[in-house]
């Protein structure tokens, strides 16, 4: 099977700031005009999975901000783990608008920068103008700690439990990078309905095995192109992965810390793009999105995967754009 790729618009060159204790690495394109909009990438992503975002957005006339996140790409992050919890990466972000003069923006997620995005409007309210799920839905503080409601229902080997383990994760997935940014960066293997009738043991979400397992040869089902890729290789064979993977090993931290936390988010137009065959994401967590959001709406990208904003790009640009063109429009 041969997949074709189109050629990737370029990034603009990185600018710095010091914010919030580190030097951290953002792109920035589009006429400094209305209000800015932030793209936060998840993992094991750059800013530069929103090469597609970036290229439209600037050429609709928007501002668009696209950071490497802390431990990511070119934005070194510090050795603690618990410099990686919510307060730290919504911090950021913060400290971001504050350098650039911005008293608002507009904060785009994806994966784990959905997490974060959702949090903004809980944590830092009067710094948001609107938020955007890309696949990851807002998610109320949990009644359990997640790390134990993950062990419970999937086990020690499912990889958010797998990734406890100071070291181990990290030196598995730096080991071949290549071998292992190939394993992320494919498209869909199947429904979730697909997922769902697979034996139990193959409902683990056990990553490390699977990586293991993997056959890098097989690139039928491949999302980049050569060049793509290798700026993704180059990247992560500089910083490893333990920074990305410390944003895992806070979830009982922030668990913790979020208690008393507003449980709606109220007077924040917000935007939920739900992927159709995202397994780990699937839109179906995403169901009771209106009953916790004043103001809501929902689109639904068929036939994409995990890796949506690279997936399918020009559908996840017209759902942005469209949705910033009725409620902000320039």
């Amino acid at each position: 099977m041969t997949v074709m790729h189109t050629k990737a618009p370029p990034l603009p060159e990185p600018r710095f700031a010091d914010v919030n204790g580190i030097r951290l690495a953002y792109y920035e394109a589009g006429p400094r005009q209305g209000v800015p909009i932030v793209l936060c990438h998840g993992f094991p992503e750059l800013a530069f999975s929103w090469r597609h975002q970036i290229a439209a957005l600037a050429a609709a006339g928007r501002w668009v901000i696209a950071p490497d996140q802390r431990g990511y790409g070119l934005t070194p992050g510090p050795e603690a783990v618990e410099a990686y919890d919510m307060a730290h990466l919504t911090g950021d972000l913060v400290g971001l608008l504050d350098h650039l003069g911005v008293e608002k923006a507009i904060f785009v997620g994806h994966d784990w920068g959905g997490f974060v995005v959702w949090q903004m409007p809980l944590m830092h309210p009067t710094r948001v103008a609107g938020v955007v799920g890309l696949n990851t839905p807002f998610t109320p503080r949990l009644p359990l700690d997640p790390i134990e409601m993950f062990r419970n229902a999937y086990g020690e080997d499912m990889y958010i439990v797998h990734f406890q383990k100071l070291g181990v994760a990290d030196a598995q997935l730096a080991a071949d990078v290549e071998r292992t940014m190939r394993f992320f960066m494919r498209r869909p293997q199947g429904t979730q309905d697909d997922f769902l009738t697979r034996p139990a043991e193959r409902r683990s979400l056990a990553l490390q095995e699977a990586l293991a397992h993997y056959d890098p040869t097989d690139d039928g089902s491949q999302l980049l192109a050569p060049d793509e890729l290798a700026f993704f290789v180059e990247a992560f064979e500089r910083t490893g992965f333990t920074g990305g993977i410390n944003w895992y090993r806070n979830f009982t931290r922030n668990w913790l810390a979020a208690e008393g936390q507003p449980r709606r988010i109220d007077g924040v137009p917000c935007l939920m793009i739900m992927a159709e065959l995202d397994v780990v994401l699937p839109p179906a967590m995403a169901d009771r999105m209106g009953d916790q959001i004043s103001d809501l709406e929902k689109v639904l990208i068929e036939g994409s995967g995990h890796w949506t904003q690279q997936e399918k790009p020009a559908e996840v640009n017209a759902a942005i754009l469209g949705w910033l063109d009725r409620r902000f429009p320039l």
